[in-house]
């Protein structure tokens, strides 16, 4: 096993036994963020149909969402104009509750430190992704952190089940 493995499997161990450097939202934190957000930048969407982040792109849009690719490599995602920075997005439509995140642990903490300066509520890493210099970051912010959680499936669990 490498080094960057055993670096990922302590990083989920750690989220799974609790031992985290940063507070986590729980549950109900996570229903109540849900239920009150209406912006919702998406970091690393794709404009490919076969990717999970298009799929939960388009689902958070069904469901209501005021959804923004953020992606500097595609025009559009779904219909919906992508721009190639956070920063850019703000610009152009206003701060997002949520910061949805769709890359490698690792490459996440450019993107706290981004949704940090441009307002956001909180820092949303997707399922099979923890980063704890990222959430230091958020946190540190002032931002709530999810990490290791698919937006779509906690809507569904939570909202919709």
């Amino acid at each position: 096993m490498s080094a960057e493995e055993r670096e990922r499997a302590r990083a989920f161990l750690d989220l799974r036994e609790g031992r985290g450097t940063v507070p986590l939202l729980d549950e109900a934190g996570i229903a109540e963020l849900l239920r009150t957000a209406r912006r919702i930048a998406v970091i690393g969407a794709s404009d490919d149909p076969t990717r999970p982040s298009y799929e939960v792109f388009r689902y958070l849009v069904r469901a209501g969402y005021d959804c923004v690719p953020v992606n500097p490599n595609t025009r559009e995602v779904a219909d919906v104009r992508a721009f190639p920075s956070l920063a850019e997005a703000v610009e152009a439509g206003g701060p997002f509750d949520i910061v949805d995140v769709f890359r490698r642990a690792g490459q996440c903490a450019p993107h706290a430190e981004e949704a940090v300066a441009t307002g956001a509520r909180c820092l949303w890493l997707q399922l099979g992704i923890v980063d704890w210099e990222a959430a230091r970051i958020a946190a540190a912010g002032g931002l709530a952190v999810v990490m290791d959680r698919c937006m779509k499936i906690e809507h569904q669990r939570l909202l919709r089940g």
